[in-house]
Order: C-alpha cells, then structure tokens, then sequence
C-alpha cells in the first residue's frame, strides 16, 4: 500500500507536467504575421443556411465556424424570460488576400417571426486589408418592449458580404454566447444614458516605457493597465496585435498608438495603421480615424469614450452604448501589408499609451459576474502583463511545484528510513559472507 502511494503521488506530478507541456501554446512562430490563435477551447460548428436546421449555442461557449461570401448562416439560441443574451462574431480572413471597401459581416439575433432584437456589422472601410474584425448582438429584456421578450427560440443569423475584386476564400469565424449577470435591484437602475462626460485627454503616462509582446487574438491578447508600452518586437506589415485593459464600473479608457519613424522611405501611405477597441462582450466600442504613415513619426487616438456604466446601453451612439459593462477591453493594431512595398518587411518599433482613469465603482449585478467584473487577479494580470494562457500555465505551475514538493518529500523521507534501518541492522545482525553483494532489507527503494 505505501509503495502504491508513492506511485500515485509521483503519477500525479508526471501528469501535471505533462499538462502544462500541453498547455494551449502558440503553434505559430510569436507575432508571425497573419496569424490569429483561435481559442483551443472552441467547438467546431457549421451554421446552417436554413433557420429550422441551425445548430444550438450553449451559453459561455466559444465555437469556431465559417462563412463564404454571400452566405447568410443561422444558429440557434434557447432563451428564458429573464436573461439578457450576447454573441459576437469575430471574421478572420485569410493573410494575403484582398478585402474591398464595405466587406464585411452583419450579426443579428432575430425571434421565431424573424423580428430583429439588435444587429451590429462590421466592415472594412478605408483600410482595405485583412485583419480580425467583430461585431455583436443581443437580446435585452426590457419592462417597456414587446419584442424579443418571449422565453423561448431565437436565432442568431450571420451574413457575409464581399465584392467581386475581394477574394473569395472562406473567412473563419470565431463564435461566442455570453449571458448577462441579474442585476441586484432592477428597479433602482437608471434608464436613460448620461448626457456628458469628461472628455479631456488625460496626462499621458511619465514612467519609462515598458515592453510588452502583443497577442495575435482575443484569446492570447496580453494585459496592460496604465503605462506607456512598447511593443517588444515592433509591428510587421501585414501583422495585428491583440492586448487587453481592465476597466472597472465607473472607469474611462484612453488609448494612443505611436509609430516611430523609418529612414528606408518617404512615401505616403493612407491608412497606414489602424487601432480598434471592443468591449467584454467582443462587440464594437469605437475605432481610430486610420493613420497616414510617410517614414516620420506618427500618432493616433482612440476618441475620448464615456465611463463605463449599466445605463450606457440606452444611448442611440453605438460606441457610448458598448461601453455598458465592466471587464476586459480588447485593443487592436493592425500594419498595413501596403507598408512593406515602401519600407520593407521589418517591424517598425510600435508605442501604445494607455490610461484607466476613475475610481472603480460598485457592480450592479448580483452574485459572480464573471467576463463582466474586474477581479485584483484581472488587474495583477495586466500589470504583469499576462494572456490568460500565460496565466493558465503559471497556475500549473504551481500545482507542479506543490507536487513535486511532496514527491520529492516522500523520496527524501523514503532514502531516511531505509537509512536508518541499514544501520540498525549493520549493528545488531551478525556479518554476511564476504562480497555478497547485499543489501539490507532487499537494498535501497526501487525508482518510482
């Protein structure tokens, strides 16, 4: 029974190494270009073009589909009464190829009479290159509205649009159902959006800058809380970051994105960069106006975005009504592949300036709001500056170290004992034959 311990204890510590061997990685060389690391935790779906045959999403599940251009694909939502219901759609085209000015995809989320409960799009503009974009939809149940209210089926229909010149490869897609927290006391919220805000840009940062390596998704994005930080490896053409902030109940953000200067070019490139912030529930916030680039030094500013508030969502403003809900808020850098062509194919060293400013309020929700709060571990990852995969493994880690610990333990206190028997026995039986090779007690315990 003792040996068959032992063997469990060191079992369990060869398997908590081998999880985090396993651990979700990137497979892809670190801030390769064109590359966007979906979540490994993703189920593959197919949507399907006809609503009565659409595959069922299950709240706080990521699901990892596709959709061709022109297509229109449905997914099912089984809702109650009472719960407040999101999903984002992230479009991943393909490195390489070509996007048109108005691509892109409309999310909706429609009842069983196909009446619409909200939509958002999100589509390639001026900047016409590939990149990750998102947008979301949601079901809100509201005291005074008669649609969408019902418990019951809904459906999430997901359309593509692309132009003739576009290539017309399948753009991967990227899937997430979330439900909104209770709130503790309906009734005692406020129903209408703040009028004003502060809007000055805040002081910028006066620390030394800090690196920081950028993720290439929503799932790896690294953490950043107020600071200046620079991109560790610079921004390649053609190559989008990921990162993500902490804003609190009551929080503003403010972002800047500086780009140095390139001594190889002084040509001019339109929407050279481009920076987009989202919201917890991956749904479109606000985007800066793109930056022109011409080999000197440039800067760009997300617009001055209201504190974070529940009754934000009733504003006609797209981006002040995405501001409605604490959590991670995901920033976003793409480099334009055009900039290769004029400056060529190295990074070019990449600044972002960030503020949260505002003292954290109280969240209105009841219980665990889970991707719509801010923990001090959520806030200790991004002044670290941690992905959640990055956080993951030092978890694991320390679960390796409290095993091997207490294997290394057992060994330790296994080699005492048989010591000290050895000894004993040395001293009280009478001397073995000469050179007989043996040891006491059968000889030292036998590897695990």
């Amino acid at each position: 029974m003792r040996q068959r311990n032992r063997g469990r204890v060191a079992l369990a510590a060869v398997a908590a190494m081998c999880a985090a061997a396993a651990l979700p990685g990137q497979a892809y060389a670190a801030g390769e270009a064109g590359t966007y690391a979906f979540d490994p935790g993703a189920k593959k779906t197919d949507g399907a073009e006809v609503s009565t045959e659409a595959p069922a999403l299950t709240s706080g599940s990521v699901y990892r589909s596709s959709i061709k251009p022109g297509e229109k694909l449905y997914y099912r939502l089984n809702l109650d009464a009472r719960t407040n219901a999101y999903v984002s759609a992230v479009a991943v085209p393909k490195g390489g190829g070509q996007v048109a000015y108005g691509d892109g995809i409309t999310v909706s989320i429609r009842d069983s009479a196909d009446l619409q409960c909200s939509s958002e799009d999100a589509r390639f503009e001026s900047a016409e290159f590939p990149r990750p974009i998102a947008a979301y939809a949601h079901r809100l149940v509201e005291k005074d509205s008669s649609t969408c209210q019902e418990a019951g089926t809904y459906n999430v229909l997901i359309e593509r649009e692309s132009k003739a010149t576009s290539t017309p490869d399948a753009w991967e897609l990227e899937l997430r159902y979330a439900s909104e927290p209770q709130l503790k006391s309906a009734g005692s919220m406020p129903t209408e959006a703040p009028d004003d805000w502060p809007s000055a840009s805040p002081v910028p940062p006066t620390a030394a800058p800090q690196k920081r390596s950028g993720g290439t998704s929503y799932y790896d994005a690294t953490g950043l809380d107020t600071g200046e930080w620079q991109e560790k490896d610079g921004i390649r053409p053609g190559q989008t970051l990921f990162y993500r902030i902490p804003v609190d109940w009551g929080q503003q953000v403010f972002a800047t994105a500086d780009l140095s200067n390139n001594n190889a070019s002084d040509e001019y490139v339109s929407s050279a960069l481009t920076m987009s912030l989202d919201n917890p529930a991956h749904g479109h916030v606000d985007s800066a106006s793109p930056l022109s680039y011409s080999g000197k030094p440039a800067s760009m500013s997300l617009d001055p975005l209201p504190p974070v508030k529940y009754e934000n969502r009733y504003d006609s403003d797209g981006s002040v009504s995405a501001m409605r809900f604490a959590g991670w808020y995901y920033l976003s850098v793409t480099l334009n592949p055009k900039i290769a062509k004029a400056y060529g194919d190295k990074a070019i060293p990449l600044t972002l300036r960030i503020k949260v400013e505002g003292k954290a309020e109280e969240s209105p929700y009841t219980g665990d709001a889970g991707a719509f709060s801010v923990t001090q571990d959520d806030r200790d990852m991004a002044r670290d500056g941690k992905s959640t995969p990055q956080a993951a493994g030092s978890d694991r880690m320390k679960l390796i170290g409290a095993a091997g610990i207490g294997t290394g333990s057992v060994l330790v206190l296994g080699l005492g004992v048989w010591t000290l028997l050895a000894r004993r026995r040395a001293a009280t039986a009478p001397a073995g034959p000469a050179g007989d090779g043996q040891s006491p007690y059968g000889g030292p315990p036998q590897a695990w």
